[in-house]
């Protein structure tokens, strides 16, 4: 499958699941994320009383005092700590990949694996957790190996499902690159399963999300799992 093709299944994506917001605008300026970030992080601000109000709500409801010394601050606490397992609604990838992506002569294969990911499902509101491996083949252009780490924090903070949080890291890849392929695996262990319902400790989900010559070629794409499972 070749870059044309790649854009193609990623602007259908963005069609289907609402997220023509992920796409990568060049004409965006230094001066407007600026004022874009403290716009949120005034809004953030804003937004803290009712969320503390809420928590409080949810502790006397819970039937616990919230004026017992434990809990005095827990309301807020909570409140902040929300905000920042979310702060992936206020990020984009463009804000991340600022001056990173470079012009280079290389079409090999890019492993990076066992990047560490914890989002919470939105089922339940409930954290899973895991490894996430990324690999793609470059098409003359290569981004900074940690700015992979940060598109997986900033789709992985959100409410989430597992399998779209593995389409939209591979979709935002790429959106930023145009490469000739991206390839995604996802592994993790759900609280949901663990801590409720059917209780499972060692219970592992899979995902994985192929684009471009991933999904064409089998020996590429059992190439990319057989080196991202590799100890």
């Amino acid at each position: 499958m070749n870059t044309h093709k790649v854009s193609d299944t990623v602007e259908e994506f963005h069609r289907n699941n609402g997220f023509s917001d992920l796409v990568i605008d060049g004409s965006n300026s230094a001066v407007h994320r600026k004022r874009e970030t403290s716009r949120k992080e005034a809004e953030d601000k804003s937004h803290l009383p009712e969320l503390e109000a809420a928590y409080a709500k949810i502790l006397r409801q819970l039937g616990e005092d919230t004026d017992r010394e434990g809990l005095l601050r827990t309301p807020l606490r909570a409140a902040k700590a929300i905000q920042f397992l979310t702060k992936g609604y206020h990020e984009t990838i463009d804000d991340i990949l600022n001056n990173a992506i470079f012009d280079e002569d290389h079409d090999e294969m890019v492993i990076v694996k066992d990047i560490d990911m914890f989002s919470l499902c939105e089922h339940h509101m409930v954290p899973f957790f895991g490894k996430v491996h990324i690999g793609y083949i470059p098409n003359k252009k290569v981004v900074g190996l940690s700015k992979l780490a940060r598109i997986v924090e900033i789709y992985s903070r959100r409410l989430q499902v597992q399998e779209r949080l593995t389409k939209q890291i591979a979709v935002g890849i790429a959106e930023a690159l145009q490469p000739k392929g991206v390839a995604v695996v996802i592994e993790a262990a759900h609280m949901c399963m663990v801590m409720r319902g059917v209780q499972k400790m060692n219970s592992r989900t899979v995902t994985s999300a192929m684009l471009g010559i991933y999904l064409e070629d089998p020996k590429t794409r059992e190439e990319f799992l057989t080196l991202s499972q590799r100890a």
